[in-house]
């Protein structure tokens, strides 16, 4: 059975990369939090502690690595990240193909799956589209997919595609893919409460390093975790523009839930989607909530973000990309134009593979989330949708 102890973690990371400088130890209480929720509460499979000790260890191992090199070199302190875009909408609100369309742009990158999952050394321009580690990181992926059969329905993977800055703050251990893979309430609880300080000074020395060998002009990351944490990320890049998708909340809780309820199952026995739909209702009204007092605090200033509503934005994808471009003050290509079409053409016409899920199934009050979430519909102008 995988030792999932904070020691543990630390000395399989140690002994697997043989370095012990992890720059800095701002993430120790939070795996020692983690940790005790995955005893505690995750209802670990024999499998699914192998799978825990596998991720733990594996976050720790990267950020090793990356310390390393920039150890190694010292320059990489000293790169320029300028005026990001961050998109920061919830589940299900299309900031998964609004996140692959930017990324499509000719001067923008986004970080890719395989370059997160082995971040060391930094990908090379010469060998970007054909390093080895690419087919190391589709391998895993379909590893995973033999497991979990649902999870290409629900949401789209490849070694190529822009992944998810939780998987970056995850090498902080202070980010919500634990709470959506593992049953881990206690640690979400504490993340709510928590400085991210850490968490987003080790994004931008991630992006630091990534770019070490291959200059950006501009980088698009996405994230729904990032908007728990909208006043360290603002504060870490005050210069960053934000786009911020919104839909109906209720399908977004009963999507996030079906999501949840299916990745777990990679380590744990299947939990009733009643009982997570009722954990996620709660962080899902929080971090709207938090959109708000962004807003209206001007943490996120009015200048530097734009909001995009999902019904719009699915009517006219290239339509609400290039809106938003002329919001944000950045030029709309003909390249970036023609990309993105042929992007969009190749996507399957229906929504991630086929991703059926209800409200209804969460067992949750449609009613009594209504008025929960009514300060958030109100404010950003959101309307309902029908159910089911």
């Amino acid at each position: 059975m995988g030792d999932i102890s904070p020691a543990a973690v630390i000395a399989a990371a140690q002994e697997s990369t043989g370095l012990s400088d992890f720059g800095g130890d701002d993430w120790r209480m939070a795996l020692d939090t983690l940790t005790d929720a995955l005893a505690a509460e995750a209802g670990l499979t024999e499998f699914g502690n192998v799978v825990a000790q596998g991720d733990l260890v594996g976050s720790l191992t990267r950020r090793l690595q990356v310390v390393d090199y920039r150890r190694a070199h010292p320059e990489v302190a000293e790169m320029r990240i300028e005026r990001p875009i961050f998109i920061v909408g919830q589940v299900r609100t299309g900031t998964t193909i609004l996140y692959e369309l930017l990324a499509q742009d000719p001067d923008a990158r986004a970080p890719l799956t395989w370059e997160v999952d082995a971040p060391c050394p930094p990908p090379e321009a010469a060998t970007y589209d054909i390093d080895p580690r690419i087919e190391d990181s589709r391998q895993i992926q379909e590893m995973m997919t033999s497991i979990i059969p649902d999870l290409k329905a629900m949401h789209p993977i490849g070694p190529l595609l822009a992944q998810e800055c939780v998987r970056i703050t995850g090498m902080d251990y202070k980010s919500f893919i634990f709470p959506t893979m593992y049953r881990v309430p206690s640690y979400a609880q504490w993340l709510l409460r928590a400085d991210m300080a850490s968490a987003y000074q080790w994004h931008r020395r991630f992006l630091q390093h990534l770019q070490s060998r291959i200059p950006v002009n501009r980088w698009v990351v996405k994230s729904p975790g990032h908007i728990w944490a909208l006043d360290a990320m603002m504060k870490e890049y005050p210069d960053a523009r934000v786009i911020q998708t919104h839909r109906d909340p209720l399908r977004t809780i009963a999507s996030v839930s079906s999501l949840a309820c299916t990745l777990r199952t990679f380590a744990a026995e299947p939990t009733a989607i009643e009982e997570v739909a009722r954990e996620w209702a709660d962080y899902v009204i929080d971090g709207l909530d938090r959109s708000i007092d962004a807003r209206e605090s001007g943490i996120i200033p009015a200048s530097q973000v734009v909001d995009v509503q999902y019904q719009s934005f699915a009517a006219d994808p290239i339509g609400a990309v290039a809106a938003a471009y002329d919001r944000l003050g950045l030029p709309f290509t003909a390249e970036a134009d023609t990309r993105m079409r042929e992007f969009l053409a190749a996507q399957p016409a229906h929504e991630h593979g086929g991703h059926h899920y209800t409200f209804a199934q969460t067992g949750l009050d449609e009613n009594e989330l209504r008025e929960r979430t009514a300060r958030y519909q109100e404010y950003f102008g959101v309307p309902d949708e029908q159910l089911g």
